[in-house]
């Protein structure tokens, strides 16, 4: 039976048997109880299924990790600590010492210092391309070692809206995977597989999660890209692995290759393992997610509209708005939606933003986004606060930025709200 993605949130990943707990049950234990060391050695031989320390796997995450795989379309997939862990982990399990990425400029500035200085000391080498190059730009980016190309549905906060397939005819053409951090969409929003995407990650810590409750992460795995046929470039996954008895995980896995390594290797050497209660609530934020989404694109249209109409609102940046430079690809890849943030310009710069910050009643200054609750921030003194005006409009974070992340409260309270803190900046 096929399911709509609103039946998905509430009841997918988990299915209780007779008598069972009706609700995800929190399984906290490191460990895991066997009758015969020959039963756990299947375990460590990867020969059977099951669990023995909850550092790689646990049955609470696995549920929820196997809900949010169904909620993209995937083949496999796997719940980490946090959004941070899930990008190196994607990377991570393809690329290594000596190996090349191709990565949209415009994404989240946490992962931007990943790539381009923690990964870059591991010997991974970068090239980031704009999300608006050419075809041929992006062709040329890429580099006999190229393993893999990453990317933004929805950068955080530039907010340019990526073109997967235009993204993933290039990462194919050169035989790599496209891997697409997918957290301000959700697959509510947009389901990447469906555009030639093969790998998607997600920071669970914000809407998924969707009131600031639990930090985390997930990589799903499409089960589309051929390994196999690419052997050479991939041999983590197509050539036996000594640390596990001389497995080869594209022959014992097929389709859960990818996914599979990720938590027998990484997993178990990194450790970036989420809590059971951490997954039991973010399956919590899961089962509205669908009916949250619809609310917060809502409101932050409705929110988008009133300020590019404000006089004090020198300009607006939102997909779902009409005049705006990515409403024909929202169109495309977000027909539902354009997610609840909106960034917007104070006339006056940088003073002029922060007395518009201070002015606030309900939006709540604060760094997280993606939240049930309204946030505000103002880069420039915040998270950005050690770059001059001059470096702050050269990272496209100019003075006068306002990032304002829409929660569900009501439009007309938040309007109201923004009215009285903009007449507070004349």
């Amino acid at each position: 039976m096929s399911k709509h993605i609103e039946t998905t949130c509430v009841q997918g990943g988990y299915q209780p048997g007779n008598g069972e707990p009706r609700q995800i049950p929190i399984v906290q234990s490191t460990t895991f109880k066997y009758n015969t060391s020959e039963d756990m050695g299947k375990l460590f031989d990867l020969e059977a299924s099951g669990y023995f320390y909850s550092r790689l796997q646990n049955p609470t995450c696995d549920y929820v990790a196997a809900k949010i795989c169904e909620l993209e379309g995937g083949a496999a997939a796997m719940l980490t600590s946090s959004g941070q862990a899930a990008n190196f982990y994607a990377v991570f399990n393809i690329a290594t010492c000596g190996d090349h990425v191709v990565a949209s400029s415009s994404i989240y500035g946490g992962t931007f210092n990943l790539f381009s200085v923690t990964m870059k000391k591991m010997g991974i080498d970068f090239t980031f391309v704009s999300p608006d190059c050419t075809e041929e730009e992006l062709n040329a980016a890429f580099k006999p070692n190229t393993k893999a190309v990453f990317g933004e549905t929805i950068a955080n906060p530039a907010l340019t809206v990526l073109d997967i397939e235009k993204f993933a005819t290039a990462a194919h053409a050169h035989g790599v995977p496209l891997i697409i951090d997918n957290t301000f969409a959700t697959p509510v929003l947009c389901r990447p597989f469906e555009f030639g995407c093969d790998i998607v990650t997600h920071s669970t810590t914000k809407y998924m999660d969707g009131h600031g409750s639990a930090v985390g992460g997930v990589i799903v795995d499409s089960g589309n890209f051929d390994w196999t046929k690419y052997a050479e470039k991939f041999p983590g996954l197509c050539t036996p692995d000594d640390s596990y008895h001389g497995i080869t995980y594209t022959e014992r896995f097929g389709k859960g290759a990818y996914i599979t390594k990720a938590t027998a290797q990484l997993m178990r050497d990194f450790g970036s393992s989420p809590s059971p209660q951490s997954a039991f609530l973010l399956n919590l934020g899961l089962e509205s997610l669908h009916v949250r989404m619809e609310r917060h694109c809502e409101n932050a249209l409705a929110v988008a509209k009133f300020l590019k109409s404000h006089p004090m609102v020198s300009w607006v940046r939102y997909s779902g708005l009409e005049g705006d430079k990515y409403y024909e690809l929202a169109q495309k890849y977000l027909p539902l939606g354009s997610c609840g943030v909106v960034s917007f310009g104070v006339k006056g710069g940088r003073k002029a933003a922060e007395a518009f910050m201070k002015g606030l009643k309900l939006g709540a200054i604060a760094t997280h986004v993606a939240d049930a609750r309204t946030c505000c921030l103002h880069p420039a003194s915040s998270t950005h606060r050690q770059m001059t005006d001059e470096e702050l409009n050269a990272a496209g974070v100019g003075a006068d930025l306002v990032r304002l992340s829409v929660g569900l409260e009501s439009k007309e309270d938040l309007i109201a709200d923004l009215q009285q803190a903009l007449e507070q900046v004349k």
